[in-house]
Protein backbone atom coordinates (compact mmCIF):
# COMPACT_ATOMS: atom_id res chain seq x y z
CA UNK A 1 0.00 0.00 0.00
CA UNK A 2 1.53 3.34 -1.39
CA UNK A 3 0.69 6.43 0.94
CA UNK A 4 0.18 9.59 -0.56
CA UNK A 5 1.01 12.58 1.86
CA UNK A 6 4.43 11.34 2.36
CA UNK A 7 7.29 13.86 3.44
CA UNK A 8 10.71 13.40 3.58
CA UNK A 9 11.83 12.86 7.44
CA UNK A 10 14.40 15.93 6.99
CA UNK A 11 11.34 18.23 6.05
CA UNK A 12 9.29 17.21 8.97
CA UNK A 13 12.75 17.84 11.18
CA UNK A 14 12.96 21.52 10.23
CA UNK A 15 9.15 22.10 10.09
CA UNK A 16 9.33 20.95 13.61
CA UNK A 17 12.40 23.08 14.35
CA UNK A 18 10.70 25.92 13.00
CA UNK A 19 7.28 25.47 15.28
CA UNK A 20 9.18 25.35 18.53
CA UNK A 21 11.95 28.30 17.66
CA UNK A 22 14.74 26.05 17.32
CA UNK A 23 15.73 26.53 14.27
CA UNK A 24 18.00 30.32 14.35
CA UNK A 25 20.01 28.71 17.59
CA UNK A 26 20.74 25.76 15.52
CA UNK A 27 21.85 27.57 12.49
CA UNK A 28 23.74 29.93 14.86
CA UNK A 29 25.65 26.97 16.61
CA UNK A 30 26.44 25.44 13.35
CA UNK A 31 27.83 28.99 12.01
CA UNK A 32 30.04 29.58 15.20
CA UNK A 33 31.23 25.70 14.63
CA UNK A 34 31.61 25.80 10.98
CA UNK A 35 34.21 29.19 11.35
CA UNK A 36 37.24 27.28 11.15
CA UNK A 37 36.04 25.14 8.49
CA UNK A 38 34.91 28.22 6.30
CA UNK A 39 37.70 30.98 6.90
CA UNK A 40 40.31 28.32 7.55
CA UNK A 41 43.28 27.24 9.60
CA UNK A 42 45.01 30.68 9.77
CA UNK A 43 42.33 32.57 10.72
CA UNK A 44 40.70 30.15 13.16
CA UNK A 45 44.86 29.94 14.94
CA UNK A 46 44.12 33.68 15.67
CA UNK A 47 40.28 33.77 16.80
CA UNK A 48 40.09 34.11 20.36
CA UNK A 49 35.67 34.39 20.87
CA UNK A 50 32.83 33.79 18.12
CA UNK A 51 29.33 35.42 19.51
CA UNK A 52 25.83 36.25 17.54
CA UNK A 53 23.87 38.85 18.86
CA UNK A 54 21.11 40.45 17.07
CA UNK A 55 22.18 38.74 13.47
CA UNK A 56 25.85 40.40 14.13
CA UNK A 57 28.35 37.88 14.55
CA UNK A 58 31.16 39.40 16.60
CA UNK A 59 34.85 38.29 16.44
CA UNK A 60 37.26 38.67 18.83
CA UNK A 61 40.84 38.29 16.61
CA UNK A 62 44.43 38.35 18.36
CA UNK A 63 45.85 39.42 15.33
CA UNK A 64 45.59 43.18 14.71
CA UNK A 65 46.73 42.14 11.09
CA UNK A 66 44.21 39.65 10.29
CA UNK A 67 41.95 41.87 11.74
CA UNK A 68 42.51 44.55 8.97
CA UNK A 69 42.29 42.21 6.27
CA UNK A 70 39.03 40.54 7.67
CA UNK A 71 37.32 43.58 8.34
CA UNK A 72 38.13 44.53 4.25
CA UNK A 73 36.46 41.19 3.25
CA UNK A 74 33.20 41.72 5.57
CA UNK A 75 30.74 41.54 3.25
CA UNK A 76 32.34 38.59 1.09
CA UNK A 77 32.70 37.10 4.84
CA UNK A 78 28.87 37.58 5.84
CA UNK A 79 27.63 35.74 2.50
CA UNK A 80 30.44 32.67 2.54
CA UNK A 81 29.21 31.76 6.15
CA UNK A 82 25.08 31.70 5.33
CA UNK A 83 25.97 29.89 2.24
CA UNK A 84 27.82 27.38 4.09
CA UNK A 85 24.94 27.27 6.79
CA UNK A 86 22.01 27.59 3.62
CA UNK A 87 20.00 30.24 5.60
CA UNK A 88 20.22 34.01 6.33
CA UNK A 89 21.74 33.87 9.77
CA UNK A 90 24.33 37.12 10.18
CA UNK A 91 23.33 40.27 8.72
CA UNK A 92 26.78 41.94 9.42
CA UNK A 93 30.08 40.86 11.05
CA UNK A 94 32.50 43.11 13.81
CA UNK A 95 35.92 42.21 14.51
CA UNK A 96 37.26 43.39 17.80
Amino acid sequence: MKRKNSEPVGDLIRQYLRQQGLEAPLNEYRLIHGWGHVMGPIVERYTRDLVIRNQTLYVRLSSPVIRQELLMQRREIVERLNAYIGAQVICDVVFQ
